[in-house]
């Protein structure tokens, strides 16, 4: 059973679905931008509000209102970055669903994600806190704006574009060559110091090509299994951006990894498949590791386990296996994502800081696997 898609999409629908997808109520949000959203074919824009997708009004940051903001379940782990995610089409055209694979945007699509975190309190500092994903406006006194990162779906195909807002939280600027900021992040730990790294143009390629043969480039969150909560695919219908989703008992969906009233395997399948499985499946990146870490793949071991590495060095800390079951402090997995090394940490880009919280899970699953390895 399909569901009834309307043929065109009237603003006050994607407005709706908009309202319906987060939790502020538009009543209470300032004014939206007055001019619609500005698809640019060509060139690379040195200002985000070029593109009119969101502005700075009245101290918080506000979408444009044919713009559809969305959330994850399991969202990808970025130094505790939080992030407000959109996406924007054009009147008349709908992404096609897939239920795997990332969903078929059409020509003129703008995917953004606007990375910022809590600050604490009125110092420079900023808070380290689970990513809610949650609302459609920002306010600019509470948070800190980093960088907006767009995807644009053109003729010639998705083109990246990386915008790091000012100190005033006025506006964002193009930095095609990324940029590094000095952060400090408060947590129940203490105080922490780290590098904020902003990928360069050609960095985002290292995770978005999703078949290294073809080098087809594509987006990472907007698949059914990650976005499948709340009613969003359907609200996305509605809105007339997306076409062909089936009956929700046929739309796979990933559980949230915080949630502890899921099966630890289901919880660290999920996390490993939105922080990992982009490079780590059979066509990615990665795939020279035989390290299948999407969701569907099997648990043997190309999932690592009692899988020796590709290659002896630093990465392995010793550790003979991959997931050496029963033993996660023997695992190659834990120890690549609790490390902070240049050329030993997992995932290599994308963050400075360790994952407590993942690494605690990834080990948590780990310590719960019952087979054991033959070490010859």
């Amino acid at each position: 059973m399909k569901l009834a898609v309307p043929a065109f999409r009237p603003l006050w629908a994607v407005g709706m679905a908009a309202c319906a997808l987060v939790l502020a109520s538009c009543a209470r949000n300032p004014a939206p931008p007055a001019e619609p959203v500005n698809f640019i074919a060509e060139g690379r824009p040195e200002k985000l509000s070029a593109w009119r997708l969101m502005a700075a009004s009245e101290g918080r940051l506000v979408l444009n209102k044919e713009v559809l903001p969305y959330t994850l379940n399991t969202p990808l782990f970025s130094d505790y970055a939080h992030k407000l995610r959109t996406v924007w089409m054009p009147k008349g055209v709908s992404a096609a669903y897939r239920p795997d694979t990332a969903f078929d945007f059409p020509l003129g699509t703008i995917i953004s994600k606007t990375f910022y975190y809590p600050r604490d309190g009125s110092s420079r500092a900023v808070l380290a806190s689970d990513d809610s994903g949650t609302g459609s406006t920002l306010d600019l006194g509470k948070v800190r704006l980093m960088e907006t990162r767009l995807l644009v779906r053109r003729a010639s195909g998705w083109v990246a574009l990386p915008y790091v807002w000012n100190e005033a939280q006025t506006e964002a600027e193009l930095k095609r060559t990324g940029d590094q900021i000095p952060m400090e992040l408060v947590s129940a730990q203490g105080r922490q110091k780290f590098t904020y790294v902003v990928p360069n143009v050609n960095q985002c390629a290292s995770c978005h090509v999703a078949d290294l043969k073809s080098r087809k480039f594509e987006p990472l969150g907007l698949k059914a299994r990650h976005i499948n909560l709340n009613g969003q695919l359907e609200k996305m219908a509605l809105a007339g951006y997306l076409s062909g989703v089936p009956a929700a008992a046929e739309v796979p969906r990933n559980v949230d990894w915080r949630d502890k009233s899921a099966p630890v395997d289901a919880r660290a399948r999920a996390y490993l498949d939105i922080n990992c499985a982009h490079c780590h499946n059979n066509k990615g990146t990665a795939n020279t590791t035989a390290l299948h870490l999407e969701i569907g793949a099997p648990a043997n071991r190309h999932l690592g386990l009692c899988k020796p590495p590709v290659a002896a060095g630093a990465g392995t800390g010793g550790n003979a296996f991959g997931i050496n079951p029963g033993k996660p402090d023997d695992s190659i997995f834990v120890f690549r994502l609790k490390s902070t090394e240049t050329g030993v940490m997992m995932p290599e880009l994308g963050r400075s800081t360790a994952h407590r919280e993942g690494v605690e899970l990834i080990r948590e699953w780990i310590a719960s696997m019952k087979e054991s390895c033959n070490q010859q």
